[in-house]
């Protein structure tokens, strides 16, 4: 059987393009995996690179494990060495070899699992990913909480239990994810990016119930790990039992011991918070009756004194005074005429005793003249007397405050009853009282005084 050439739809591969294609497509059908065996071929070039075959009965695979990975490890791999190594699969194009490209390498057997969990949390670490400074506060009062777990869990309940009693004003939203195996590092990773990403809860918590290194191996995922400090929303650990620890609890915003301590840790304590409110309420109603007690004191010895210096008060004693200064005057001018009336009868009991009708008529001319001057200079007497009086009234009722109210001017005065006569006290939002002829209002200052002198 002859073979054709091969025609022009058909593509021809160089050695060079088929190795890069068959690397690239086992980079990407692969993700990083962990493989058990013997080492074999064991080489240490100067580059501090480590080059070996892993094995087992019945195959080999091709490994390197470069410098900056090597130098993380607890232990010096040597031939015949049984041990668990994580890497990526890849090809090595000039050769054509089929490789693995480890990240990592541990000791099989007791202590394997502590081993990887020791290197990972060194390595993060050193990396920052624990530091303080990462931690993001969580919220005091959180209205919507979300949940990465297992559905069918003792934990889901615990959690829901544990809000449900504390803090049932918050809404819940479950993200399911299996908590153990194979499959369960790539599903909590999904899950808490979902939480993360859709941004329902304030806060999240990632939990699971104890069991042994193995069954927590997932929460000890490098991966896991980064999306915990990748997330913008609090996390807040609660996996296993008191005594466990994961890297995820490394890296979370909070450690909680248990689930249920997460979820306490999550929320405020709604019945002590309660119980709290009420002292409160009670503390600030004796507050505020004590204090309505002080300004009600305060209020009466105001109005006490307002009644002292009241105008009214004032204007009773200015006209009280203007009485008596009328009753004095009167008494005055009576007991004058009173005289003058003595000293005529006196005149005329002279002019009697000397009877010539000649002097009698000089002395009844006199005394006409004298009675009309005394007449007219009691009546100007009196008439000057009440002008003084008026005049005094008129003033008295000229500086009386309610006479100036009754022409349409007001007193303006500070919520203390002070009147305000200062043009910076005049503060816009200013409660304010105006005192009227007949009535008073409240008011409140909108604008700034406007100086008068630019009108």
């Amino acid at each position: 059987m002859s073979l054709a050439a091969p025609g022009p739809e058909t593509r021809v591969y160089r050695p060079a393009e088929l190795n890069r294609e068959v690397r690239l497509h086992i980079e990407a059908g692969f993700p990083r995996l962990w493989l058990s065996g013997e080492i074999s071929n064991l080489a240490r070039p100067p580059s501090g690179h480590l080059y070996f075959t892993l094995k087992d009965q019945r195959a080999q695979i091709r490994c390197a494990l470069f410098k900056g990975n090597a130098m993380g490890m607890g232990f010096r791999p040597e031939n015949g060495m049984q041990v668990l190594v994580r890497g990526r699969l890849s090809l090595y194009e000039p050769r054509g070899d089929y490789q693995l490209i480890a990240d990592g390498m541990l000791e099989t057997g007791a202590g394997a699992l502590a081993q990887a969990f020791e290197a990972l949390k060194k390595k993060l670490e050193t990396e920052g990913l624990f530091d303080e400074a990462h931690k993001r506060p969580l919220p005091r009062w959180p209205e919507r909480i979300s949940v990465v777990t297992s559905p069918s869990g003792a934990a889901v309940r615990d959690i829901l239990q544990t809000l449900e009693r504390r803090w049932p004003r918050a809404r819940v939203r479950i993200y399911p994810s299996q908590v153990q195996g194979e499959a369960a590092p790539a599903e909590l990773i999904r899950a808490l990016r979902a939480a993360d990403r859709q941004g329902f809860g304030q806060v999240i918590l990632l939990a699971r119930g104890g069991g042994s290194l193995e069954d927590l191996w997932a929460f000890n995922d490098e991966g896991l790990a980064r999306a915990i400090h990748e997330c913008a929303t609090p996390v807040v650990s609660g996996v296993g039992h008191e005594t466990d620890f994961t890297i995820a609890d490394f890296v979370a915003d909070h450690r909680a011991p248990t689930p249920t301590a997460a979820a306490v840790a999550a929320t405020p304590d709604g019945p002590e918070l309660l119980v709290q409110l009420g002292r409160s309420e009670s503390r600030l109603t004796r507050a505020i009756e004590q204090t309505v007690q002080r300004q009600t004191q305060r209020l009466d010895h105001a109005d006490g004194r307002l009644r002292q210096q009241h105008p009214e008060r004032r204007l009773d004693e200015l006209s009280r005074r203007q009485t008596e200064l009328s009753r004095r005057n009167e008494l005055a001018l009576k007991r004058r005429l009173e005289t003058r009336q003595r000293q005529l009868q006196g005149l005329e009991s002279r002019l009697l005793a000397r009877h010539p009708r000649r002097q009698l008529e000089q002395l009844d001319l006199q005394v006409s003249t004298l009675r009309t001057r005394l007449v007219r200079a009691a009546t100007q007497s009196l008439e000057r007397r009440e002008q003084q009086v008026a005049a005094v009234a008129r003033s008295l009722n000229n500086v009386s405050p309610l006479a100036v109210l009754e022409r349409g001017y007001a007193v303006i005065r500070d919520p203390e009853g002070q009147a305000m006569t200062e043009r910076n006290r005049f503060i816009k939002g200013k409660k304010i009282n105006i005192l009227m002829d007949e009535f008073e209002l409240d008011a409140e200052v909108v604008t700034a005084p406007r100086d008068a002198s630019l009108e």
